[in-house]
């Protein structure tokens, strides 16, 4: 799996977990619903770091816990 893929479905299964939208996850970690939006959508591909972080914060996780996940035991970078 690209890595790409599994955060996005990371981010998507964080939501489902905790019952919140795409929306309130975008408010909550303080960016803009079109920027999740996009990268989920596969119109950007490469999330920067910091964007990660705010996800994480929006999801009260650190970001090792947003990464250990088997999603990312054979993802690939493109």
């Amino acid at each position: 799996m690209q890595l790409s893929t599994a955060i996005r479905q990371r981010i998507v299964n964080l939501c489902i977990d905790r019952n919140i939208s795409l929306n309130q996850l975008a408010q909550a970690a303080g960016i803009t619903y079109s920027t999740l939006n996009s990268f989920l959508n596969g119109k950007s591909n490469d999330p920067k770091m910091s964007t990660i972080l705010h996800l994480c914060e929006g999801l009260n996780i650190q970001i090792y816990e947003f990464f250990k996940d088997d999603l990312f035991l054979d993802a690939i970078f493109e």
